[in-house]
């Protein structure tokens, strides 16, 4: 029997039945975290909203920022290395791949911030537990969570949360928004965002069940409220899409499908605080040079296409899109002209408030260790700067420790 008719014989027979048995288990999930949210605080919640693009697979720093005046760059590569006539250059001595065009023209007009060598110590090279590192914030693996979902745990201590405050476009939830307390909804598109809810019909029984008399034994009063604050939260997110129609013309592929939909929820959900999105692709290990470009033209014309869409509707001052990946790459091409798993690599942060430009030493190419580039920038100092100077947060306290922040956002 589906899960609307078993919801229609429910309420048709007036039976009693807990909201967390017969709600959508995001529903029910958003409305038990819901349930913590008693202390009050007077502390004004940030209006900026950060975008975490997450390239997984583990992308090639090397191509990417390609250090195209070290002639150990081409001895390493002699054949995958980025010719000198086509880099991007940016400075006399560092370019970009020449898929990113569209990341170059945001570079020029210093929108792109490019942090180099960031890595953690001791890096593993498994896709699996580099990921795990990365979304946690935790290389000791001794903090619970993930780093975003801890510092909305925090939000939570001293101010109810919106429960659209934090969205992820995956079919999973991934380890970085996963909180003690709070709940962040996860969806594959916008297109599911129905299905999270149902037609008409099963909203509307959704709503009778959170009306049902905690007295008579269904779900405490605290949970029927919170829980029709979640749905209330998500059936007003539904209209508001439908209300929008984007004038910029996005790729047909991961990047642009991925962008152009943040872009649909930054422009009608003004409670939304964070979008975590996440591109495969990048486990180059074989026939590299044309797959890598790809994708990285598809990143930067899709980011570009972003940046002038969030300036149209006049977020471009209120938004910034953070990209990581969970290592870089060997040093050294493979025999299969790839390259293996490696160590740091650059993150970038693209927006109107970042300090533009490489920040961080050029790559040490005759420094390598156990072939790779050793990171020169801990990646929680990026996460710090985001934090405290972006998101108003607390770094100390989400990270389980001080870390100096990355000075890459303007006053």
């Amino acid at each position: 029997m589906s899960n609307s008719l078993t919801r229609r014989d429910v309420i048709k027979g007036g039976g009693m039945i807990a909201v967390g048995l017969v709600a959508p288990r995001w529903l029910s999930s958003i409305a038990q975290a819901d349930v913590l949210r008693q202390a009050k605080g007077d502390k004004a919640a940030s209006d900026t909203i950060l975008v975490v693009c997450q390239w997984s697979g583990g992308n090639d720093g090397l191509n990417t920022v390609i250090p195209y005046a070290n002639k150990a760059y081409y001895k390493l590569r002699p054949m995958i290395g980025v010719p000198d006539s086509k880099v991007l250059k940016l400075t006399n001595e560092m370019g970009l791949n020449p898929g990113l065009t569209g990341l170059q023209e945001l570079y020029q007009k210093g929108k792109v911030a490019i942090i180099q060598n960031v890595g953690y110590p001791q890096p593993n090279r498994s896709h699996f537990k580099s990921m795990e590192i990365w979304q946690s914030a935790s290389p000791e693996s001794k903090l619970k969570y993930g780093w975003l979902g801890r510092h909305f745990d925090n939000e939570l201590r001293s101010h109810p949360l919106n429960p659209v405050v934090a969205l992820g476009l995956s079919t999973e939830q991934p380890l970085a928004l996963a909180g003690q307390d709070s709940s962040i909804p996860c969806f594959a598109s916008l297109a599911d965002l129905r299905n999270m809810i149902g037609d008409a019909d099963s909203e509307r029984m959704l709503r009778e069940i959170q009306g049902m008399d905690a007295a008579n034994g269904t779900a405490t009063r605290a949970v029927q409220n919170a829980s029709k604050s979640a749905l209330d939260a998500v059936s007003i997110l539904q209209k508001q899409l439908a209300t929008y129609k984007s004038q910029s013309t996005y790729g047909n592929d991961a990047f642009g499908s991925g962008f152009k939909q943040i872009a649909q929820l930054i422009a009608t959900s003004p409670s939304t605080r964070v979008v975590y999105f996440q591109a495969g692709g990048f486990d180059t290990h074989a026939r590299q040079v044309e797959q890598h470009q790809r994708l990285l033209q598809s990143f930067g014309n899709a980011m570009n296409t972003f940046q002038k869409e969030m300036e149209a509707i006049g977020k471009a001052d209120k938004v910034v899109t953070l990209v990581f990946s969970e290592f870089g790459r060997r040093a050294q091409e493979n025999a299969s002209l790839g390259t293996d798993h490696g160590a740091a690599a650059p993150m970038f942060l693209v927006g109107n408030k970042v300090k533009g430009g490489l920040h961080g030493p050029i790559p040490d190419l005759d420094n390598l260790r156990e072939g790779d580039i050793q990171h020169t920038q801990d990646f929680r100092e990026v996460y710090a700067a985001t934090l405290d100077h972006w998101m108003g947060g607390d770094s100390e306290t989400v990270l389980g420790q001080k870390f100096s922040p990355v000075d890459v956002f303007t006053a």
